[in-house]
């Protein structure tokens, strides 16, 4: 590798860019109970030899996540059963943006309270994430909620996979550990932990606040 081309990255903006291509035919071809699947035909270019092609894809409307750590620096997990990957997997809260008009970091107190039982001190963002971009319209936010405490009151009574999930509370290195020893599974949960454990590194001054725009989500 030439130094020009080891320097490249330097050179290039590398960060995502949005920018949509109109659909010329759009259809849902499939109205599920959660999400939607939709039809595009869209072209990849512009101009009359842009190439026309057919995606399909899952409409979803979002969704939120939480890594909670507390003052020892242990990450609450709950144990959720998975049934398209007939597993239960061990996860951090989370939930989606299916309420109208509601915030984001609304949505994400109210599944760790939901989820958890549990509220937190501090709120901020964490990272922001396409969870398949080739298959899902997706966008996910995680958020790190520290100070973390029983909430008040009873518990939520939740149903289906959300009745009795088990809760665990586990040392912020050993789930870096268990992260790449592949012991678990859950993308966000992975993805959230990695980052977290990056942002106690340093010093969590990379953090954004919990009010953060989201123009994947909500671009106005």
């Amino acid at each position: 590798m030439s130094h020009d081309e080891a320097d490249q990255g330097d050179r290039l903006d590398i960060s995502d860019q949005r920018r949509e291509h109109e659909p010329a035919e759009s259809e849902t071809v499939y109205r599920g109970r959660v999400w939607d699947v939709q039809r595009d035909v869209v072209p990849l270019g512009d101009g009359p030899d842009a190439e026309f092609v057919v995606r399909e894809y899952i409409s979803h409307p979002g969704a939120v996540a939480i890594i909670g750590l507390d003052a020892d620096d242990r990450v609450l997990l709950v144990q959720q059963y998975r049934h398209p990957v007939r597993s239960y997997l061990w996860e951090a809260p989370a939930g989606l943006l299916d309420v109208e008009d509601e915030h984001p970091l609304v949505a994400a107190k109210r599944e760790l309270l939901e989820e958890a039982h549990q509220v937190a001190g501090t709120w901020h963002v964490l990272y922001d994430v396409y969870n398949s971009p080739g298959s899902s319209s997706e966008a996910l936010r995680c958020y790190l909620a520290r100070d973390l405490r029983p909430a008040p009151g009873d518990p939520y009574a939740g149903s289906g996979e959300e009745r009795d999930m088990p809760q665990a509370w586990v040392p912020l290195d050993d789930l870096v550990a268990r992260c790449l020893r592949g012991d678990l599974h859950n993308p966000h949960t992975i993805t959230g932990v990695l980052a977290t454990y990056a942002a106690r590194a340093s010093g969590w001054s990379m953090l954004r606040p919990p009010d953060a725009p989201w123009p994947e989500r909500f671009p106005d």
